[in-house]
Order: C-alpha cells, then sequence, then structure tokens
C-alpha cells in the first residue's frame, strides 16, 4: 500500500466511524471539499503535511495519533 492511500484509508475510516460525509470533514477542518476529495481519489498521488494536519485538526486528533497505527508501520520504504 503507497502511503497517500494509506492516508486516504485513514481518514476514511475516521469518517465512517464519526458517521461523518466528506464535506462535514471539510467543513470541520477548513478545507474545501475538493481538497478532500481530491485527497481520497485513488488516482491523485500527492497529498501534503499541512492538509492532512488541518484533517486532524477538524477531527480533534493529533498527527500522532493519526499515523500511529500498524498500516503506517508497514509501509515500504519510497527511497529504493
Amino acid at each position: 500500500m503507497a502511503v497517500k492511500d494509506a492516508v486516504a484509508a485513514r481518514f476514511a475510516a475516521f469518517c465512517k466511524q464519526r458517521h461523518l460525509k466528506t464535506n462535514e470533514l471539510a467543513t470541520l477542518s477548513g478545507v474545501t471539499p475538493s481538497t478532500v476529495y481530491s485527497m481520497m481519489d485513488p488516482r491523485r498521488r500527492d497529498v501534503s503535511i499541512v492538509t492532512i494536519k488541518k484533517l486532524c485538526d477538524g477531527l480533534d486528533i493529533t498527527l500522532g495519533e493519526f499515523f500511529s497505527t500498524p498500516e503506517f508501520d508497514a509501509l515500504e520504504q519510497e527511497i529504493k
């Protein structure tokens, strides 16, 4: 799994757990809905750490809480 895919899956899980729609996450986070939709789109490859931080702020979680999962620990190195 790629980093961007892991990030999108993690936010999707939070939204499902909290019964949030994509637009609601965007509103809570102060970003445009298109930013969130773009991040969730599997064809898009990049997501910025600033966007991740804003979305975490909207969910009232820290970056540490967001990234503290086995999925992120198991990611392969990007540099080969």
